[in-house]
């Protein structure tokens, strides 16, 4: 079983930043991706960056591209996404996710506040 905990949200004013880590620990068998979502209150999940491991391909969502970045430490399974030039949008429960082999695994959130 695989287990993700995210940490690092709050409340911040608009124009600032934050940095989320999300660590994954439990048996981790062919990971394919990882990536970041967030929902906002009474709208679907949304993702926001779509990352292949072993080096491939990072996408970003238009609506974050430029003020987002996705990073890794691989030692210590731990995935950082940093946030920069939040606004009031941004304010929702962040998630991260995991694909392996064998499924597909979420964090339980961390929220993040944006004051204008």
């Amino acid at each position: 079983q695989v287990q993700l905990v995210e940490s690092g949200g709050g409340l911040v004013q608009a124009g600032g930043s934050l940095r989320l880590s999300c660590a994954a620990s439990g048996r981790i068998s062919g990971m394919k991706t990882m990536d970041w979502y967030r929902q906002a209150p009474g709208k679907q999940r949304r993702e926001l960056v779509a990352s292949m491991t072993g080096g491939g391909s990072t996408t970003y969502a238009d609506f974050v591209k430029g003020r987002f970045t996705i990073s890794r430490d691989n030692a210590k399974n731990t995935m950082y996404l940093q946030m920069n030039s939040l606004n009031s949008e941004d304010t929702a429960v962040y998630y991260c996710n995991l694909l392996d082999y064998y499924g597909s695994y979420w964090g339980q959130g961390t929220q993040v506040t944006v004051s204008s």
